[in-house]
């Protein structure tokens, strides 16, 4: 018994190369067929294929050309010819249409409990002047020379350059332009040093005087040997911006730890907090060195704890603060403005406070009134939007605080990469990368010249306009402030004010109501205008109302196109053969070969047919090389071989291959 059911075991074994055998004759029989067919081809010319596609079309027209007579056939003809010219011209207008990916914006109102915005806080001074004195002793000496000798030149001759750093000035001087003659402009420095050959120091008070006088900045490279000159439109501006950047090259040889030590600490800016009806503190803040501001302050950040939700509208659900800006510490030159920025957005996103905040004044209590306004945007190819900025070719230099992505990052992280490249280093307002250096005057003394040419580059701001992308999803938050004076005179007694005003004077203290309006939000939207649906019922339209036609009737056409391909192929082929058979033909020089020669050099390698005399000096051969040594071939064993009856037995396309 168990040797039968190993016999089974084997016999089924070897009928499995049988049936793959099988299969696999008739996978090749089928192949064969195939390539019949297509040797073929469709089996009548492009005039038969015309008149069938004529006669079997369902489209209005064709039908008409090849039943009527010549006259209405010649009508019928540019009849088609017009309306087919019609519904090409109306699908390439809904074609390009659709290609050129219009959206269309939706608004929609909600309503939902929602997170409350983070909200940022900086004082308007970056500094307090107690602590940076001694960095801009120098600086401070020199500005109060140059605004006397602004306000009052014939005061200053005596005393304006006896005790002051020369080296600051003479690298970024300040100097005055006469444009009345514009062929012959005359360049004087307001110390009195002259660069066109004036002696008489007086003369800049009549330059300065006089209509046509321009404050500018000179800027210098290459030792002094290249020099461009920034104009301003007013004195006040030319002193500003001059200070400005005199401390940024301060400023930007300290260590940031030791910045942040010189600016406001939080526990003595941030006096109360209160949050709905639980109370906070500064703790509750999270501190950021904004270069602009110094250090910085954000509530509700969202980046270690989750973000805290507003239960109710108003003014007692909202974030209530009381600072103290400690305005009679501010830098005299660099903080001309007393306040709070302060600035809402979105949880872990970057505060650039600068360009986005607003100021709350001192002195005052300000309440600030939100509306939420939800922005999507369809990405490409509707929109150049972003969802994370992964796609963004631009390095993001504010990647250490993990925030999320937004344009105005890539713009400044773009100018900062275009000046670490043109200037070799970096701007002290922006992140530096790894690596790199600040900008300075003792480490790179061409810098000031490099970073405004930089600066009123069109190209190097189009091209940064041109790589950075919007974000696909956005939040604005709308605000209505409003303002009143506080403490008031008739609450100043009152004990909590009282001691509040012990700590500070009424000028450097402001209060901060912040506060959804309501719970109403606004998403606006955009989608597609021109979707795939609305192209294909236009296309169709056009196509029936034209031609009377469908889809079918496309592909009826289709067909007849891939018939034509179809015999153009075939007739090249054949082309091809009779060519190929003609040089053949014209190979040998004389008559063509015999049957019988053909079979003998077939048979016997070492036949050579019967050509022109050869030299006695020529060989018996024209080639050198060995020749294979002649043989009879072996007998054609497959004519023996028995095969299976289904694989002799074919059909008539079979056979004839």
């Amino acid at each position: 018994m168990p040797t039968d059911g190993n016999l089974g075991d084997k016999n089924v074994q070897m009928g499995k190369p049988g049936h793959r055998e099988g299969a696999t004759m008739h996978v090749k029989k089928y192949l064969l067929k195939c390539l019949h067919r297509l040797q073929k081809g469709p089996g009548y010319t492009y005039k038969e294929l015309l008149v069938w596609y004529c006669d079997n079309t369902n489209t209005h027209g064709p039908k008409r050309i090849i039943c009527e007579g010549p006259k209405k056939k010649a009508v019928w003809f540019l009849l088609t010819l017009l309306f087919t010219a019609l519904v090409c011209w109306q699908w390439g207008i809904f074609i390009r249409t659709y290609l050129s990916w219009e959206v269309s914006v939706s608004l929609s109102v909600g309503f939902k409990t929602m997170d409350f915005p983070a909200v940022t806080i900086c004082n308007a001074s970056p500094f307090k002047y107690s602590k940076v004195k001694h960095l801009l002793k120098d600086l401070d000496e020199l500005m109060e020379a140059v605004l006397e000798r602004i306000l009052a030149p014939e005061l200053s001759h005596a005393n304006a350059t006896r005790t002051l750093n020369s080296s600051i000035w003479n690298h970024t001087p300040l100097v005055l332009i006469d444009e009345r003659n514009p062929y012959h402009p005359m360049v004087l420095d307001l110390f009195g040093d002259n660069h066109n050959g004036l002696t008489n120091s007086s003369a800049s008070e009549k330059i300065c005087n006089a209509h046509g006088c321009k404050m500018a900045m000179r800027l210098c490279s290459l030792n002094g040997t290249q020099c461009t000159f920034r104009n301003f439109t007013s004195a006040t501006q030319a002193v500003t911006e001059w200070y400005s950047l005199q401390a940024t090259n301060i400023f930007a040889q300290v260590p940031q730890q030791e910045l942040v030590e010189m600016s406001y600490p939080g526990e003595q800016m941030i006096l109360a907090c209160l949050f709905g009806a639980e109370p906070c503190n500064y703790r509750n803040f999270t501190s950021i060195f904004y270069p602009h501001y110094g250090n910085c302050y954000i509530f509700n950040w969202g980046m270690t704890e989750k973000a805290l939700p507003s239960a109710n509208p108003g003014t007692e659900f909202g974030l209530k603060l009381i600072l103290d800006i400690g305005q009679e510490d501010y830098v005299p030159f660099l903080a001309s403005t007393a306040g709070v920025r302060l600035m809402l957005h979105e949880q872990r996103s970057y505060p650039f406070i600068r360009d986005e905040g607003i100021y709350a004044m001192s002195g005052t209590e300000t309440s600030i009134g939100v509306l939420v306004d939800k922005l999507q945007r369809m990405g490409e190819p509707y929109s150049p939007c972003t969802v994370n900025g992964s796609e963004v070719p631009v390095q993001n230099f504010y990647s250490d605080y993990n925030t999320t992505y937004s344009i105005q990052a890539c713009l400044r992280s773009c100018f900062q990469d275009h000046m670490i490249r043109s200037c070799k280093c970096g701007h002290y307002l922006y992140p530096l990368p790894h690596g790199e250096k600040y900008c300075n005057n003792r480490d790179f003394p061409d810098w000031a010249h490099c970073y405004s040419d930089l600066q009123m580059s069109v190209a190097q701001r189009e091209t940064c306009i041109g790589m950075c992308k919007e974000s696909c999803n956005d939040t604005q938050y709308k605000m209505t402030i409003s303002m009143a004076d506080w403490p008031s005179e008739a609450s100043e007694g009152d004990t909590l004010v009282l001691a509040l005003l012990a700590a500070s004077c009424r000028k450097g203290i402001v209060k901060l109501n912040i506060y959804f309006q309501e719970f109403n939000y606004r998403t606006i939207e955009e989608s597609a205008a021109n979707n795939l649906v609305w192209l294909l019922s236009n296309l169709g339209g056009q196509f029936g109302f034209w031609m009377g036609g469908s889809v079918l009737c496309l592909i009826e056409f289709g067909e007849i196109i891939i018939d034509f391909v179809w015999i153009t192929i075939i007739k090249l082929v054949a082309l091809a053969k009779s060519l190929r058979q003609r040089r053949a033909q014209a190979s040998y020089s004389g008559p063509p070969p015999t049957v019988a020669e053909l079979v003998e050099a077939h048979t016997n390698f070492g036949f050579q047919p019967d050509t022109a005399p050869r030299s006695p000096n020529t060989g018996p051969y024209p080639s050198e090389q060995a020749l294979p040594i002649p043989g009879t071939p072996p007998p054609n064993y497959d004519s023996l071989r028995l095969q299976p009856l289904d694989v002799i037995e074919s059909d008539s396309e079979g056979d004839a291959i």
